[in-house]
């Protein structure tokens, strides 16, 4: 479990494409100094296992469903990463709750100055509208933002200096692709809200062939 705030911007050292997997060396100079094989490590927005740790990185291994679903796959020796670590029960959430998980990758499409801070506007597929609320949080890249408007097939956020220095969201522009994990609350909600709807048609469904 993870808060959506990042401690250290890391970078790819080395790339290993396996058959169905991607081993990925990363430089992180913070949090590696009291990391330990078998920990957990988020980057850019996925959980992902430390596999093996020397000096000042680490390295984990990405598997195929990861490759899918995220763009760590697209990365390449040299690209800043967002890195944080497990959450621990002691800790402040300061953020929100990330369980690492990516739901879909989206695609930047807008960046507006607004002052000093940025809105940034992301697409969405259109079965997912239902996870976005006003003011609610979403993890892009790992990093806990709250939603400020919602459309059709986008969103925007408030992208304030702070973050824009302390992760690598400052440095996206249009077109970009980001890992997009929704809320984990509104996920349970929905699926609840869902059951209760498919148990109510298929009472309905009875009561009609009972002729009721």
């Amino acid at each position: 479990m993870f808060t959506g705030i990042i401690e250290e911007i890391g970078r790819v050292d080395e790339v290993d494409s396996g058959r169905n997997n991607l081993l990925l060396r990363i430089k992180a100079t913070l949090i590696s100094a009291d990391m330990k094989v078998g920990d957990s490590i988020n980057i850019n927005g996925s959980c992902q296992t430390v596999i093996e740790v020397k000096d000042n990185y680490f390295a984990v291994e990405a598997v195929e469903e990861t490759l899918k679903r995220t763009t760590l796959g697209r990365l390449e020796s040299g690209d800043a990463v967002n890195l944080e670590r497990a959450l621990l029960t002691s800790g402040r959430l300061g953020g929100h709750l990330v369980s690492g998980h990516v739901d879909f990758v989206g695609r930047i499409k807008a960046v507006t100055q607004r002052g000093e801070s940025q809105i940034v506007e992301m697409e969405f597929p259109k079965n997912y509208r239902s996870h976005f609320v006003e003011k609610g949080s979403v993890a892009v890249d790992g990093i806990s933002l709250t939603v400020v408007e919602v459309f059709k097939d986008t969103f925007t956020v408030s992208v304030i200096p702070f973050t824009m220095q302390k992760t690598t969201l400052g440095r996206k522009k249009t077109g970009d692709e980001v890992n997009i994990e929704t809320d984990m609350i509104g996920k349970y909600i929905q699926r609840f809200l869902n059951l209760k709807k498919e148990k109510l048609e298929i009472t309905e469904e009875w009561l009609k062939e009972k002729g009721w």
